[in-house]
């Protein structure tokens, strides 16, 4: 089949069964995941995931994260990352690490094993956690400040265990290990820098009550309104790029550069027909791809021998539930609160499959664990809305909703 037939087919059915869902109140993505599921090897076998659809999907979370990005505020995810934030982000990644290490001693793994399966255990993946936070209208919540920072800042960690051991060579000694380590520290030192010093620009430029709004005015008087679009997406694309030149995922520098783009640099008008745009391309076309995409990935191979992907789901599930409650706890949030917390880190998806991908491709694991990883993330990603729901029912969310409206 096709590029462009698969993506038709993937386009109508993830709709359809996206619909279908939200129909009976539940966020969209379960039956976009469902549609990829049915569509995939896993079932009619329709359609194979393959580089071409991946491309797709790549871009897909780019705007995904460009769009949630306009609706946050830098403020918000920084502020949640400091003090009791950093402790809740540290709690939620070394506590499913944590679980994914007992599981590996308890099936006698190799240590690259173990550390890919407490790496994927770990991820909260950020495109995940935006649309499921925008499916049910709390952006602009505790939870969702407090979630997104913390899906930050361990997929960072993530990726930046990933890049040491990718860096590791083959006949190890502790100077190169050092060394190694020492390397990817400066690569974040610099990220961090760079994110820090274009915040503090901005408040400068602020204080100075330079008229920010003029420049994007200017190129449009240039290039065109519709220039507008073209100009934001080079912004966030510039550093997702160097995040992508330092080692890291290039989703974590294009949700911090769309974080820059706050609506008073822009005028009104222009920030809706932005807005507009983005949702356009993203929830009318790219998303359901996006997930659809996900649930081609699963593969029954990991189904042969049900007790490991059981007990490594069931660790994965508990574990970030329990670091949620107990991360929500330490920053002050209420249990319902907490949990829902909780539920949100539960989603994995992308970031998890890209790990996943990478030590398959490079042989840390095997076929059985990646299949198993691949269904932990589909499935993670799937009972999170589900999860989220049960926790928040009736009118319970809607008031939390609106209790948090600026």
């Amino acid at each position: 089949m096709s590029l462009l037939t698969s993506l038709l087919v993937l386009i109508v059915v993830a709709r359809l069964f996206g619909r279908l869902f939200a129909r009976y109140n539940q966020p969209e993505l379960i039956g976009e995941i469902l549609a990829g599921i049915l569509l995939g090897p896993a079932i009619l076998g329709l359609i194979e995931p393959n580089k071409s659809l991946a491309a797709v999907t790549e871009l897909a979370v780019f705007l995904i994260i460009l769009s949630a990005g306009l609706e946050m505020r830098f403020s918000d995810i920084y502020d949640a990352m400091k003090g009791r934030g950093l402790a809740l982000a540290a709690i939620s990644f070394f506590v499913p690490f944590g679980g994914g290490v007992l599981v590996a001693w308890a099936y006698d793994l190799d240590i690259m094993r173990t550390i890919f399966l407490g790496l994927c255990i770990s991820i909260t993946a950020l495109p995940v956690a935006v649309k499921l936070l925008d499916s049910l209208g709390i952006l602009h919540t505790p939870i969702a400040s407090f979630s997104l920072a913390t899906a930050v800042v361990n997929d960072v960690a993530a990726l930046f265990i990933l890049g040491i051991v990718l860096n590791l060579p083959t006949q190890m000694n502790l100077s190169d290990a050092l060394s190694t380590v020492g390397v990817a520290s400066v690569k974040l030192l610099v990220f961090a820098l760079l994110v820090l010093s274009l915040n503090w620009l901005l408040k400068w430029l602020d204080q100075k009550q330079v008229n920010i709004r003029a420049l994007p005015e200017r190129m449009i008087q240039l290039f065109g309104p519709e220039a507008l679009f073209g100009i934001v997406v080079v912004f966030v694309l510039v550093f997702g790029t160097v995040s992508e030149a330092l080692g890291f995922h290039f989703v974590i520098g294009a949700f911090f550069g769309a974080l820059f783009l706050d609506r008073s640099h822009f005028q009104a008008s222009r920030y809706t027909d932005l807005q507009n745009t983005l949702n356009s391309v993203t929830n009318g076309f790219l998303a359901p791809v996006f997930f659809a995409f996900l649930g081609l990935e699963f593969k029954p191979i990991a189904l042969d021998e049900l007790d490991f992907p059981t007990v490594v789901i069931l660790v994965s599930i508990f574990t970030k539930l329990l670091a949620g409650w107990w991360g929500g706890h330490v920053v002050g949030m209420g249990r319902r609160e907490a949990i829902g917390l909780g539920c949100v880190l539960n989603g994995r998806g992308v970031m998890e499959l890209v790990v996943a991908g990478i030590a398959y491709q490079k042989g840390f694991i095997g076929p059985t664990m990646f299949s198993t990883l691949v269904l932990m993330g589909i499935l993670t990603t799937f009972l999170t809305p589900i999860l989220f729901k049960q926790t928040f029912r009736g009118q319970a969310l809607a008031d939390y909703s609106a209790r948090h409206l600026r």
